[in-house]
């Protein structure tokens, strides 16, 4: 114990509750932008933003990213990150169509499909901790690595998924079905509720904390690094399967490039969310408001009557913002 922490001062420190910043203040910072720009879209575009049509919209299409950007967010806590899911996406539900296509069950073609991510996403670990390379270079070799085994394996077509045995599947995954709310929502919400508690009720998840936060201290206190980093990254990699199934049977065909454009969103989320680019700090919860904020951008400023141009613009001063907002709390949680 070190000298300046006096019998009082822990006996202070017992007593008082943690304060408001302290507990909420990031979440506060994320939740603040959030509303702010909802309530700016309300004030410039109230035609579109106090219809339900326009939710219903975000409900179907922000999960297609933010199913990863919730994973993705336990990487990054761990201070690595991952920049082939877009690929893992593709790959894997490259796997299902192929296996239901040749006379596998459905289902069972399901459960390939997502080991075929969660492999991806083991070999990823597996070259990031065995040989100590910076997961940000592995991972962007991998990308190129997992789509040309996906456009291989399909020459570059596409599969329709419009036959009769993939309707069970589509109406539990992309049907509408409690409270008229698309599916794709609900099953972001359960995986946010699911990775929430791993991360904050589970030993799992404090290992997770404690290797982003230092690595050589998690060691001592007996924490498997490398078995942590591999969990993250295969947790990423059944995730990104599940994400290229729902962007697919939403449209009823396999595209080999699906979730080529949601790389970005999802990093985006995850950082515009709250979580450290240095690892060690995230929040499961911000990552979610984050990819819906992202979501919301795009359909804003089209419904605002904005040219589609300034989107990206808009993009770059929310998170911007977000970022220094971040930033201060950060400071005055620490004072």
């Amino acid at each position: 114990m070190s000298a300046d922490l006096t019998p009082m001062s822990i006996k202070n420190n017992a007593v008082r509750p943690p304060s408001f910043w302290r507990r909420f203040g990031l979440q506060f910072g994320i939740w603040s932008v959030g509303i702010v720009m909802w309530l700016t879209f309300v004030a410039v575009a109230p035609g579109a933003f106090t219809h339900k049509a326009i939710y219903l919209a975000f409900a179907a299409s922000t999960p297609q990213f933010a199913l990863m950007a919730i994973p993705l967010t336990l990487i990054v806590i761990t201070g690595e990150i991952d920049l082939s899911f877009t690929s893992i996406m593709a790959l894997s539900t490259c796997a299902f169509s192929e296996s239901a296509n040749n006379g596998i069950n459905v289902w069972l073609s399901l459960l390939i499909g997502i080991a075929a991510g969660c492999a991806c996403g083991w070999f990823n670990g597996f070259l990031v901790t065995k040989f100590s390379i910076p997961s940000l270079v592995i991972t962007i070799g991998t990308q190129f690595l997992f789509l040309g085994i996906d456009m291989t394996w399909t020459n570059g077509s596409g599969v329709a998924f419009t036959d009769s045995k993939y309707n069970t599947i589509a109406k539990l995954f992309v049907g509408t079905s409690f409270l008229g709310i698309p599916n794709p929502f609900w099953w972001t919400v359960v995986a946010a509720g699911a990775l929430w508690f791993v991360l904050n009720r589970t030993k799992f998840g404090a290992h997770i904390f404690l290797t982003g936060d230092n690595k050589t201290s998690a060691q001592l206190m007996g924490v498997n690094v490398k078995r942590v980093k591999i969990a993250t990254f295969v947790i990423m990699g059944a995730f990104s399967a599940i994400a290229g199934l729902v962007a697919s049977l939403q449209i009823s065909y396999f595209f080999p490039t699906v979730g080529s454009g949601f790389l970005l969103y999802a990093i985006a989320a995850v950082f515009l969310g709250g979580t450290s680019v240095f690892g060690g700090t995230g929040s499961i919860t911000g990552s979610f408001v984050g990819a819906f904020i992202i979501g919301a951008i795009q359909a804003g400023i089209v419904a605002s009557g904005v040219s589609a141009f300034y989107t990206n613009i808009f993009f770059g001063v929310v998170i911007v913002v977000s970022v220094l907002l971040q930033a201060i709390i950060s400071r005055r949680v620490k004072n």
